[in-house]
C-alpha cells in the first residue's frame, strides 16, 4: 500500500526551558491579578530546539517517516536544520528568513503548570509555505499553530484541493480570529487539541464541545496523566485511550508534540483510532521523560516494544 505525503506545517523555534521547584498557586493572589508583580527562583535553564511543527516531524522521523517540514527559520538555524536533516525530516521546504528564528521560552513549576512567552520572528515571514505542490498527491496536512495567516491560507488551500486536515490549533486559539478558527473546525478530518485549548476554541466560535464534536469527523482531546479522549461524527461512542506511565518525569513540555507524531504515524496507516491514540501515548512518554521538546530519542522497535507492554499487540 502507497502511503500518502505526510506534511508538517508549524512553528521552528528556539526554546528555552526553565523550571520551578515552587508552586504558582502559592505566589499568584487570585484578588490581585489586575496588579500581577511575581518574581520566582528557578533551579534549571536548558536551551533547546524546538518549535510544534519541528518537534512532530522530529518524533516522526525518530519513527522511520520522512515527513516535510513547511515553516520558517531565521539565517541563524543552519545547524539546526542540519540537525533535522539527519534525522530524517524533509527540511526543503523550510523558508530562510532574514528575521530571526522564533523563540519559545517557559517555566514550568512542581505541578507541571507552565507560564510560556513566545517571539515569532521569521515565524511571519511566511508568504512562501503553501500546499501548492502536494495538490495532487492525497497528503495528509498538519497544520500546526504559526502565523495566523499562514494557517488560515493553508486552512483554505486543504478545502480548495479537498486534501486530508489535522487541525492542531494549540496556543494560537487565543490569537486567531473567530471566522479562521470556524473555517479550521468545518475543514477538519482530525481537529486535536488539550482540554483547556477545547474550551477556549468553543467559547471563542460561539459552539458547545458537543457541537464542534458533531461537526468534525475525528476529534481528539488530551487529557494529561488522564491519557485522551476520542470523539467526533465518525465515533459512534467516545473512546478512551491511558498513558505510558513515564519511569521519570523531568519535563512536560512537548509531550503533546510527541503525542501527535505517533497518532499521525498510526493514521497515515489507517490503524483504528484507538492504536492511533495509544501510539501518541507512547511516544509522549519519552518526551516527558527528558528535557527539552526534542530532547528524547527512539526508534520504531523501541516504541514497539514499548506499547506492547502497556496495551498489547500492536
Amino acid at each position: 500500500m502507497k502511503l500518502p505525503p505526510l506534511i508538517i506545517s508549524g512553528s521552528i523555534a528556539i526554546d528555552r526551558i526553565m523550571h520551578f521547584p515552587g508552586k504558582y498557586s502559592a505566589h499568584i493572589r487570585a484578588d490581585k491579578l489586575d496588579k500581577l508583580s511575581v518574581s520566582i527562583f528557578l533551579d534549571s535553564l536548558t536551551n533547546t530546539h524546538g518549535g510544534v511543527g519541528a518537534n512532530i516531524a522530529y518524533s516522526l522521523a525518530l519513527l522511520g517517516e520522512n515527513p516535510v517540514l513547511v515553516g520558517s527559520v531565521g539565517p541563524d538555524a543552519d545547524h539546526y536544520l542540519e540537525r533535522l536533516t539527519k534525522t530524517g525530516v524533509d527540511t526543503s521546504m523550510v523558508h530562510v528568513s532574514k528575521l530571526p528564528t522564533a523563540s519559545f521560552n517557559v517555566i514550568t513549576d512542581s505541578d507541571e503548570n507552565q507560564v510560556g512567552g513566545f517571539y515569532p520572528g521569521a515565524m511571519f515571514d511566511a508568504e512562501t509555505l503553501s500546499f501548492a505542490p502536494w495538490e495532487h498527491d492525497s497528503p495528509i496536512c498538519l497544520v500546526g499553530p504559526h502565523d495566523p495567516a499562514g494557517m488560515r491560507r493553508q486552512v483554505a488551500e486543504c478545502v480548495r484541493w479537498n486534501l486530508r486536515l489535522c487541525y492542531d490549533v494549540g496556543q494560537q486559539v487565543s490569537n486567531l480570529s473567530p471566522e479562521d478558527l470556524r473555517a479550521g473546525v468545518n475543514a477538519a478530518d482530525v481537529l486535536i487539541l488539550n482540554e483547556y485549548e477545547m474550551a477556549a476554541l468553543s467559547a471563542k466560535i460561539g459552539l458547545d464541545t458537543a457541537q464542534i464534536k458533531a461537526a468534525v469527523p475525528v476529534v481528539v482531546t488530551t487529557l494529561g496523566s488522564e491519557g485522551s479522549v476520542i470523539e467526533g461524527a465518525s465515533i459512534p461512542s467516545p473512546v478512551r485511550a491511558g498513558i505510558v506511565a513515564p519511569i521519570k518525569v523531568a519535563d512536560p513540555t512537548g509531550a503533546g508534540d510527541a503525542y501527535r507524531a505517533g497518532f499521525l504515524y498510526g493514521w497515515r496507516r489507517q490503524m483504528d483510532w484507538v492504536v492511533c491514540a495509544q501510539l501518541g501515548a507512547t511516544c509522549a512518554a519519552y518526551a516527558i521523560e527528558n528535557v527539552g521538546t526534542q530532547g528524547h530519542s527512539f526508534d520504531l522497535a523501541t516504541v514497539s516494544g514499548r506499547y506492547e507492554t502497556t496495551f498489547g499487540t500492536l
